[in-house]
């Protein structure tokens, strides 16, 4: 199966995966996060040849995670994080959270502190509806209306 083709699988690990799972896009993320906006400074920081970076802010923009503006000086171009892009920041700090336990010898390179208190911003699994937390092994998967109404396309297809 073609890497594009998995967009069309009922999975919402699966589908994402095809627009983020590549180290360039998640990387683009975590500089807009940090503020970059323009073209020139997201190449400059990351070291990212130019046609790759164009194609990933093209997908970013096409799947409405980034927004491509005019800057308010309108000498050059933006791009933002729009209310989709931001809902994908607890993935780039459990990407961080695993990082620093696993690949920090030194400790964490970076905190990410709580602006009104300085705690650190940690992603956590909870149920949503007891609040308890979870780990993989609490968790079971069952189907859902995305993989019923898939079924049941092929099986009329």
């Amino acid at each position: 199966m073609r890497y594009e083709q998995l967009a069309d699988l009922p999975c919402s690990i699966t589908r994402p995966l095809v627009v983020l799972g590549d180290r360039w896009t998640l990387l683009i993320l975590k500089e807009a996060f940090a503020g970059v906006r323009r073209f020139n400074a997201f190449q400059s920081n990351l070291g990212i040849p130019r046609s790759r970076l164009q194609d990933r802010l093209a997908r970013l923009v096409d799947h409405e995670i980034l927004v491509r503006q005019q800057a308010v000086d309108g000498d050059h171009v933006e791009y933002r994080l729009s209310r989709k892009g931001h809902d994908l920041y607890p993935i780039l700090l459990a990407i961080k959270d695993w990082g620093d336990a696993h690949m920090a010898p030194d400790g964490p390179p970076v905190h990410y502190r709580h602006r009104d208190c300085a705690g650190e911003a940690r992603v956590t699994l909870a149920c949503d509806c007891c609040g308890e937390r979870m780990t993989a092994h609490d968790v079971v998967p069952e189907a859902g209306p995305g993989l019923l109404a898939h079924v049941d396309a092929g099986a009329r297809g």
